[in-house]
């Protein structure tokens, strides 16, 4: 496995740190938890991280608690990935925030396609 972190999906918004520390407490050593928060709202947005105390506890957790039943939903359990490097810094890639009344233009997250951006690249 290589890591000790895990990324643990399908969370119920109602499952706390303390739920997820025991549970995979049952496994070894839990060394952190964090509960992945909507920044806007206040609301957990669905997953966390759970670090083991080693490698061997996190592949013994993660293969225990994939596909596992906890507040009502089953877990998908597996290794964290490192987080990806953003590129482009147009915020989110085409999510289409701000865009005009429903029209889909743009395609860079920020919506407004057809707007002038400083005089770069006329057509």
């Amino acid at each position: 496995m290589g890591n000790s972190k895990l990324y643990v999906g399908n969370l119920s918004f109602k499952t706390t740190e303390d739920e997820l520390r025991s549970h995979f407490g049952q496994f070894g050593t839990v060394s952190d938890v964090y509960v992945a928060m909507d920044k806007m709202t206040g609301r957990p947005r669905g997953f966390a991280f759970v670090t083991m105390g080693t490698d061997e506890e996190a592949k013994v957790a993660a293969e225990k608690t994939n596909g596992v039943e906890l507040g009502g939903r089953q877990l998908t359990v597996n290794e964290a990935r490192p987080k990806e490097e953003r590129s482009g810094g147009f915020g989110g890639g085409g999510r289409g925030f701000g865009g005009g009344g429903g029209e889909r233009r743009g395609g860079f997250g920020g919506g407004g396609g057809g707007r002038d951006r400083g005089g770069e690249r006329r057509y």
